[in-house]
Formats: C-alpha cells, sequence, structure tokens
C-alpha cells in the first residue's frame, strides 16, 4: 500500500470512527433492536409505507440541553442525529394484476453541511461504506434521493401512507417535510395518508428487556438523588436548593437531563400538582413533595416521595401519609396483567381501588371524606417519555412500565403527600417495583432522613 493511500486510508477510519463514537454517544441498543421494531411496524401496516422524520437541530429555548431526538424516530432507529428520515415498506402480495412488494427499509442521511459541521461536529454520510453496519440499517441513502426512491416505491402501485399526522390543531414537526414531498410530487394521486402514531404507540407501550435496562438506570440515579434530598433536607432551605441537589445526584450518576420539569414544593407549594417554581422558604412544619426524576439515554423514570422538613411527621401529616401509601400497597395488590387498567371506576381499574381506599380512610377538617383531595390519576405509562404513550383505558399488558401514585392535597392544612413509584410488569405478570429501595413508610422516610435508614437489597 502507498504512503498517500495508507494515510487515505487513516483519514477514513478516523471519520468513521468519529462518526460512529458522535452518533452513538448514549447508551444505545444492538442494531437488531431496532431492527426488530421496523419489522413490526411493516407488519401492523399491512402493505403500507411509513414515512418517518427525525427532528431537526434544536433552537432558541429547545436548545438549552441540546438536540434531543424525535421519540418514534428513535424507537425504531436509535439514531441521535437530526435531519434523517426513514421509509418501511411493508410486504404486500400481488393481487388483482398489481405487482407484490417485498419488506425494505432505507435510512435517508442529509447532505453533509461543512461549515457547520465546523460547529456540530463530523456527522456520518451515505456515502460512507459504513454506513449501513454503523446505523442497522439495510440501506442507507442520501436525503436528496429521497423523492426519486419514494417515486419508485410508488411505481408498483398506490399503497396507504403512514406519516406524523398533525393532532387537535397542532402543527407536526414533520409537516414542513412532507411539503417538501408533496412539491416534488413523490406520492401518487389520491394517496390515502394515515398517523403513524397509533401504530407506534402500540408498540411502545411494551418494553424490551433493552428499554427496562435503561429505565432502571434512570431510575437508580433518581433514587440516589432521592436519597441525598432526604438526607440534606432541613428548615432553612430553599425548594431550589434541594432541585439542585437532586439534579446534580442523577447527572452524576449518567443522566443526560431532567426527565420533566422537577417539582419541589414546601407547605402550600405542596398542594399544587405540578408546582415548577420551586424558589420558596422551607420552613419547620412544612411537608415538602418532591417529584423528580431524571433521563438516561433518551429512557424517563418519574418518582416522588415525600418528606418533613424537619425529620419528623406530625400526627396528622403522618395519618395523611399512611392513607396515600396504604391506598398505593392496595392498588399494586390488586394488580393483574392484562386485566387491570389505570383509569375508570370499573372493578378492574387501579385508580379505583385507590380512591375507595382514600374515601374510605380519615377525613378532613369538616368531617368529609378524603376522595374529594386525590385530584389526578394513579399514574401513567413511562419510557421514551415521561408521559409514554399507550391506551390507559385497556388492560395494562405485560412488558409495560408506569406509575403508581396516589396523593392527597389538602390546601386549608397545607398539606401535600404524594408518593410516586414506578412499576414494570415482568413476563410473567407479575409488578416488580424499580423504586423498592426507596423508603416508603413515615418511619423509612424519617430514618432516611436521620441517616439511619438500610436500603432493602
Amino acid at each position: 500500500m502507498s504512503k498517500a493511500r495508507y494515510l487515505k486510508f487513516i483519514v477514513m477510519f478516523l471519520m468513521v470512527l468519529a462518526c460512529a463514537q458522535a452518533c452513538l454517544a448514549l447508551e444505545r441498543q444492538p442494531n437488531a433492536d431496532y431492527h426488530g421494531r421496523r419489522v413490526a411496524l411493516a407488519q401492523k401496516m399491512a402493505g403500507g409505507v411509513a414515512i418517518v422524520f427525525a427532528g431537526t437541530e434544536a433552537e432558541g429555548p429547545n436548545a438549552v440541553y441540546g438536540f434531543r431526538q424525535d421519540n418514534d424516530f428513535y424507537y425504531l432507529s436509535g439514531w441521535t442525529e437530526p435531519g434523517a428520515a426513514l421509509v418501511l415498506v411493508s410486504q404486500a402480495a400481488a393481487k388483482d394484476g398489481t405487482p407484490g412488494r417485498p419488506y425494505s427499509e432505507i435510512l435517508f442521511l442529509p447532505v453533509h453541511n461543512v461549515t457547520q459541521e465546523k460547529w456540530t461536529g463530523p456527522k456520518l454520510g451515505a456515502e460512507n461504506p459504513q454506513a449501513a453496519a454503523i446505523t442497522g440499517f439495510d440501506r442507507v441513502a442520501n436525503l436528496d434521493l429521497m423523492p426519486a426512491e419514494l417515486t419508485r416505491i410508488f411505481a408498483g402501485g398506490p399503497a396507504s401512507v403512514y406519516v406524523d399526522q398533525s393532532q387537535d390543531g397542532e402543527v407536526s414537526p414533520a409537516a414542513s417535510s412532507l411539503e417538501w414531498l408533496r412539491r416534488t410530487n413523490s406520492f401518487p394521486m389520491r394517496t390515502a395518508m394515515h398517523d403513524v402514531k397509533p401504530l407506534l404507540a402500540q408498540l411502545r407501550v411494551v418494553k424490551d428487556q433493552g428499554e427496562v435496562a435503561l429505565i432502571r438506570h434512570a431510575t437508580d440515579a433518581s433514587i440516589a438523588a432521592h436519597i441525598a434530598a432526604l438526607q440534606m433536607l432541613k428548615p432553612g432551605l430553599n425548594e431550589h436548593d434541594v432541585s439542585a441537589r437532586m439534579q446534580y445526584e442523577f447527572l452524576k450518576h449518567g443522566c443526560e437531563r431532567p426527565a420533566y420539569a422537577p417539582i419541589v414544593g414546601a407547605g402550600a407549594n405542596s398542594t399544587v400538582l405540578h408546582y415548577s417554581a420551586d424558589d420558596a422558604p422551607i420552613q419547620a412544619g412544612d411537608v415538602v413533595v418532591m417529584d423528580v426524576a431524571g433521563e438516561y439515554s433518551m429512557y424517563a423514570s418519574d418518582i416522588t416521595r415525600t418528606a418533613p422538613a424537619t425529620g419528623t411527621f406530625t400526627d396528622r401529616q403522618r395519618e395523611i401519609y399512611n392513607i396515600v401509601w396504604g391506598a398505593q400497597k392496595a392498588a399494586i395488590a390488586s394488580f393483574k396483567a392484562g386485566k387491570s387498567t389505570l383509569v375508570g371506576r370499573g372493578s378492574d381499574s387501579l385508580f379505583k381501588v385507590a380512591f375507595d381506599y382514600i374515601n374510605s380512610h380519615g377525613k378532613d377538617l369538616h368531617g368529609q371524606p378524603l376522595g374529594q383531595y386525590f385530584i389526578h390519576g394513579l399514574g401513567h405509562y413511562v419510557g421514551l417519555e415521561v408521559h409514554d404513550v399507550g391506551d390507559v383505558t385497556v388492560p395494562v399488558p405485560r412488558g409495560a412500565v408506569f406509575t403508581v401514585e396516589p396523593g392527597i392535597y389538602i390546601p386549608e392544612e397545607k398539606i401535600g403527600i404524594r408518593i410516586e413509584d414506578i412499576v414494570w410488569v415482568n413476563p410473567d405478570g407479575n409488578l416488580v417495583n424499580l423504586t423498592a429501595t426507596l423508603p416508603h413508610s413515615a418511619e423509612e422516610i424519617e430514618a432516611a432522613m436521620a441517616g439511619k435508614y438500610q436500603r432493602p437489597k
């Protein structure tokens, strides 16, 4: 090999390595996992074609934590860079003289912008001979070729097209990209357009082992944050002090960002569900609600604990706390995979179990049942989003990850209590509490604040 060819080889190798490191900085599942999801989506489309776009480069307020990939695009591709697109063609049998289509998949990568890459770093391009191996796609092509490829795909006959459609008056992030394709006449006349999100939601609600592992990591990092908060909590601090310490802890344990806006509310603020100011002083006699968790490699956690500022609950605070904890235990004990739902008033509703428990235990200062102070749902799915996609009105399937978070909020008494755990339905249909090592009872909370809590192994 000549010296010139050798240097060219080294340069190419370093470029591939740099691209791979830049693209796969997160803990990423094997390419086969993402490929399997693409195949599963194709099977749901029954001969249709899916066109899914990546997010665009973050700008303005959205750039605080840097670019974060669109959840559906990441779920299908594991690709973290902006500006890409993918096309999935599901297998279709020949019918009425129309030729069939085999399954195919293409990842489209944007053309290199040399000037921009001086600021953002090198990007993988379709011209790289290792692009397919790095991304795990059967084929990788230049984004400029997308209209021509779609024209070729539809030349065999029309097909239903599944895209990210606008919902409830909101403009889809893919709207401008789809308009570009329409201007290039990429779609046949009278093409039937469908929303791809419901199909993806059906897939995303069931987590594979790799996803559960990533949620566990986010949860373990967030558990460390809650333990640190319990150990530092005392009157005289500001809510922001606690929020800052918790964010430091989960970032130190590998999370890239908060999974949602942290909530640390003391006293009257503990009764505000989505309190986000986090800037009031913590006073003796307050209970403090801490709803804080991190995101690890695109996957969220969601945890809430409530603690007394002084380290010891008052009798009334302890009474309300024990009712909330009892409601959580009752809901978890009643769970049946494939039968229980998260919402509703039916006999299989976990919400009903928790509400009935709260409404039949304890009274407010006027002698009225406490159910009126449980003012939110019992739980939601968790995954690539903290409030992840999935139909909460149907029974919870095996593989789902969701929260169990009953609460009582009594503004008149300045008492807000919420206990939120995150659970996974394992293949046997049993609930696995991913937050099992955190304190749960009032006594365990107090022990943790005193530095005497022994985390179960």
